[in-house]
């Protein structure tokens, strides 16, 4: 870690989810499809669905509540709001603007980070720069979806993947060694697969009209296949190329948390980088494809259920639409009894 700035230290994780639960049984009352098809092709077993009072804002400002309660600071205290998404609650304001007014987070700064499902690596590479800089010295990260919203609950391909949630970390300036830090992060994208994994309307190309409601351009609309191969080749390059900046090893590693897309997909990067059995960690069982707030939500499963501990190296890889993707080596410095 270099001496000459503080570590970006994750001092507290906080999570919200919606109460209700959409169980893989569930959706075959409604889908030509069952429990054993979405099990075995992606490693869901159901997802939490946001209410109707429940939106994109609403968690992002519980699940930031819950980090900053877990690392003990006031909202005063914050300097910087970043809040990934690809559904905001709103084209403007901004959702993490919101975040901001509700927390009474009064000297605090706050943008929407768009990266779609590696909004949340590209948050932790954007926090780290500016603690490094010295332009922050609390920021608050935060990765929020209602991705039932967007999905056509008709088309099984797709619907089956996704469920509701948001993730919050905080990201402190720290010269305690204890502490850990952000080590390095290797962000990339691939514009020219755009078309891979979209939303096409509501925007300035294809604004809303009856036409594009009709034609579903407000639905989520993916090719599976690309999907799967740059997702497994772009978290693994990532990864070993965030470990090459930081002078570590895979043999370094604790832990790697991949966006928890698809079982197989986590699966396959674990092969690609030839890592040992056990070494990556899975919850989307429970709650399936989250978006940007899978790696927070999975970050503070794995604390509580002591797959994290102080002092251990863990890789964390997103991959999204745009394509973006992304990698982060972290050395971990939180407990939860912290």
């Amino acid at each position: 870690m270099n001496k000459g700035h503080p570590a970006a230290a994750i001092t507290g994780v906080g999570v919200y989810l919606p109460q209700k639960i959409l169980s893989n049984h569930d959706l075959e009352k409604t889908l030509n499809t069952s429990d054993e098809w979405i099990r075995q092709r992606t490693g869901i077993s159901q997802r939490r669905i946001a209410e109707s009072h429940e939106t994109t804002f609403t968690m992002a400002l519980e699940a930031g509540k819950n980090a900053l309660k877990m690392a003990k600071l006031r909202p005063e205290e914050i300097d910087l709001i970043i809040c990934a998404t690809l559904i905001p609650e709103h084209p403007f304001p901004s959702t993490a603007a919101l975040v901001q007014a509700s927390l009474g987070a009064s000297k605090a700064g706050a943008f929407d980070l768009e990266a779609a499902c590696a909004g949340f690596v590209y948050g932790l590479g954007v926090a780290r720069a500016f603690i490094h800089s010295g332009m922050a010295r609390v920021v608050l990260i935060i990765g929020s979806e209602t991705m039932s919203r967007v999905v056509d609950w008709e088309d099984r391909s797709t619907c089956v993947l996704f469920g509701d949630g948001a993730g919050a970390a905080i990201v402190q300036s720290s010269f305690d060694e204890k502490a850990g830090g952000i080590l390095e992060v290797a962000l990339k994208s691939d514009g020219s697969k755009a078309d891979c994994l979209s939303i096409p309307g509501g925007g300035s190309r294809y604004p809303t009209t009856e036409n594009t409601v009709r034609d579903k351009l407000h639905f989520l609309r993916m090719n599976g296949s690309e999907v799967f191969k740059a997702a497994v080749r772009g978290m693994a390059d990532a990864t070993l190329e965030a470990l090459k900046r930081s002078d570590l090893q895979l043999s370094d590693l604790s832990l790697l948390i991949a966006h928890q897309a698809n079982s197989r997909i986590i699966e396959a990067v674990q092969k690609r980088l030839e890592l040992p059995d056990g070494i990556s960690y899975q919850n989307l069982e429970r709650y399936g494809n989250t978006s940007s707030a899978s790696i927070p939500l999975a970050l503070y499963d794995a604390m509580h259920e002591s797959k994290l501990r102080q002092g251990m190296y863990l890789a964390v890889a997103g991959f999204g639409g745009g394509f973006t993707w992304g990698a982060t080596i972290i050395k971990w410095g939180l407990n939860p009894e912290n």
